[in-house]
C-alpha cells in the first residue's frame, strides 16, 4: 500500500484517482510515499523522510521548499493550465470592470436602501448614471505579458471580443507558440508593449527576472491612462510604483487578486480576495491532473509537469523497472550500468534526462532487482535515491 498525505481540502474527484486496493489517503498518516496539497505552506520539517513526490494541486509552487526537495531527490509536480479557464474568465470580467463603472454603479445602488418610491429611484438613477459612464473594450489594445496556458487563452478570448491583442514573452516555448492565434502581434520588448496597450495583463511566474518587473522605472513606459491587471503573482508588481503611477495619472486603474494595505480604499483600484482559481471546476481539474501524475510516478516512475525534475516518460512493456535519481555529474550513468553488467543483467530499455543539478533515469531490466542490487546502486557516489517499481 502506498500512502498519500494530504493537506488542505482536495477535490474528491482527484482523490478518487488513488484506487483503494493500492493507496491509503489521509490528512494524518505516517510514512507517506507522496504528499498532495494546495496552498499549505510546506516546510522541510513537515516532509517525512519517506516522501518521494509532492503534488501541488495548482500552478504556483512558492509554498514548497523546492531547493530542499531537489536536494533530497523529491519530485515536485504542479498542474499548469488546469485552472487556466477560471483565471481567464476572471481577467475578462476585470477588463469590463476596469472599462465600465460597473462596480461603482452596483455600490451606488446598494446605498439607496432608504428609498421606497420606485419612480423616484428610477428618476434619480437616470440623473446619476452619467457618473458611471465607461468605454467599450472592443477596438482597444490588450497587451498580454506571458503567453503560456492562461495568457494564450486570454488572448484568444480578447480577440473574439473585438480587441486588438499584442503579446510579449521572452521565453515562449514552441508548444505555446502553436497555441497562440496568428492575430496576436508579437512584441520584442516589454517597454514597447506597455507604450501601445490600453490594458496590460500579466501572466508570469515568480523568477529573479520577473520579481518587481513592474517597478518605478517600468511604469514610465505605460501608455497614459492604461489599466494594469495582475492575476499572476504579487511579487511581479512593485505596489509602491503602481500607487505612484495611479497618483500621477500614468495608470487609470489597477485590478489585482492580491490586495495590500496601500491599495485599500482607492477608487482607482479593483481588489479581489485571491479568487483567480476559486471555482469548483478548477479545483477538480487541478486535483485530477496532479493525482494522475502522482500515480504514474509512483507506479511507473514517469515524470510529467515537474518543476524541479526533468520530464521523463518511458512506455512500460516488459521486464522490471528501476528509477534512479542522481546528481548531474560525469560518469554517473556508466557507474550505474556497470552494476548491471557485473551481474550479467540485461537492460531492455532506458531513458536518462537531466535538469540543472539533478538527473533522473528509468531502466527496464530482464530480471527482478534484488535488494543487494538496489543497495549497490544506492552506494554509488552521487546517487540520491533508487526505487524498484
Amino acid at each position: 500500500m502506498h500512502k498519500i498525505l494530504t493537506f488542505n481540502q482536495i477535490s474528491v474527484k482527484g482523490l478518487e484517482r488513488f484506487c483503494r486496493e493500492k493507496y491509503e489517503v489521509a490528512s494524518e498518516i505516517g510514512s507517506p510515499t507522496a504528499i498532495m496539497l494546495r496552498s499549505q505552506k510546506l516546510t522541510p520539517e513537515l516532509i517525512p523522510d519517506t516522501t518521494k513526490a509532492i503534488g501541488r494541486a495548482g500552478a504556483g509552487v512558492n509554498n514548497i521548499p523546492l531547493e530542499y526537495c531537489t536536494e533530497q531527490g523529491i519530485t515536485v509536480f504542479n498542474a499548469p493550465g488546469a485552472n487556466a479557464n477560471a483565471v481567464k474568465e476572471l481577467i475578462i470580467c476585470s477588463l469590463l470592470l476596469c472599462s465600465r463603472g460597473i462596480a461603482e454603479g452596483i455600490q451606488y445602488v446598494q446605498g439607496l436602501d432608504a428609498m421606497d418610491d420606485v419612480q423616484e429611484m428610477h428618476k434619480l438613477l437616470e440623473k446619476e448614471k452619467k457618473q458611471f459612464k465607461g468605454s467599450e473594450i472592443a477596438g482597444k489594445t490588450l497587451g498580454v505579458v506571458g503567453l503560456g496556458a492562461i495568457g494564450s487563452m486570454v488572448a484568444k478570448t480578447a480577440l473574439r471580443l473585438g480587441m486588438n491583442v499584442i503579446g510579449y514573452d521572452p521565453a515562449l516555448s514552441v508548444e505555446a507558440a502553436w497555441r497562440l492565434p496568428s492575430e496576436v502581434e508579437r512584441i520584442e520588448n516589454l517597454q514597447s508593449l506597455l507604450s501601445k496597450a490600453d490594458y496590460v495583463t500579466l501572466h508570469l511566474p515568480v523568477l529573479d527576472a520577473t520579481r518587481n518587473l513592474i517597478n518605478s522605472e517600468m511604469v514610465g513606459s505605460f501608455k497614459k491612462g492604461a489599466c494594469l491587471l495582475n492575476f499572476a503573482r504579487p511579487e511581479i508588481v512593485d505596489t509602491d510604483a503602481v500607487v505612484s503611477a495611479l497618483d500621477q495619472g500614468l495608470l487609470r486603474r489597477y485590478a489585482t487578486d492580491f490586495p495590500e494595505p496601500a491599495l485599500i480604499g482607492r477608487a482607482d483600484v479593483l481588489l479581489m480576495p485571491h479568487i483567480g482559481a476559486s471555482t469548483d471546476e478548477a479545483e477538480e481539474n487541478c486535483a485530477i491532473m496532479v493525482a494522475n501524475q502522482l500515480v504514474d510516478f509512483i507506479e511507473n516512475g514517469n515524470v510529467r509537469n515537474s518543476v524541479n525534475f526533468p520530464n521523463v516518460y518511458l512506455e512500460r512493456t516488459e521486464g522490471y523497472r528501476i528509477a534512479i535519481t542522481n546528481r548531474n555529474i560525469p560518469k554517473m550513468l556508466g557507474n550505474v550500468l556497470a552494476e548491471f553488467s557485473d551481474r550479467e543483467i540485461n537492460v531492455i530499455d532506458m531513458l536518462n534526462k537531466s535538469r540543472q543539478d539533478i538527473a533522473y533515469n528509468l531502466l527496464d531490466i530482464d530480471v527482478e532487482p534484488t535488494d543487494e542490487l538496489l543497495a549497490a546502486i544506492k552506494e554509488i557516489e552521487g546517487v540520491v535515491s533508487v526505487r524498484a517499481l
